[in-house]
């Protein structure tokens, strides 16, 4: 398994672990706008992927099927984001300090480090 083969399956995992904690379901996050269109699928060469496993469980096939989120700036934030980051770690993840803090903040405060450790000026 590739490294990004293991950030997508960490990254699903998160998404799927914040869901059950704020009890959202697909159709929560479809209602609040979180998803753009789907845009038509590229047309690509036969040989070009091998084609996929079947789901194994419906909400696999259902996470299949999601559009896909708005792009992502080289630090991981959302390019719509207009606040100014006020928090940034040694990967560039930044945090504007509105709302709950990020699990990466909340994990190096749970083991002792400061947040004002991660503030910018």
């Amino acid at each position: 398994m590739s490294e990004s083969d293991s950030a997508k399956l960490a990254a699903v995992a998160w998404i799927r672990e914040q869901m059950d904690r704020h009890a959202l379901t697909l159709d929560d996050l479809v209602v609040a706008g979180c998803f753009d269109k789907v845009p038509a699928p590229a047309p690509t060469a036969p040989a070009a992927k091998a084609p996929r496993k079947a789901a194994a469980t419906p909400e696999a096939g259902a996470a299949s099927a999601l559009p896909t989120m708005p792009k992502a700036a080289a630090n991981g934030t959302p390019q719509a984001s207009a606040a100014r980051p006020l928090y940034r770690n040694a990967m560039g993840q930044t945090w504007d300090g509105q709302g709950e803090y990020p699990d990466w903040l909340q994990r190096a405060v749970n083991a002792g480090q400061s947040i004002e450790f991660f503030r910018v000026e």
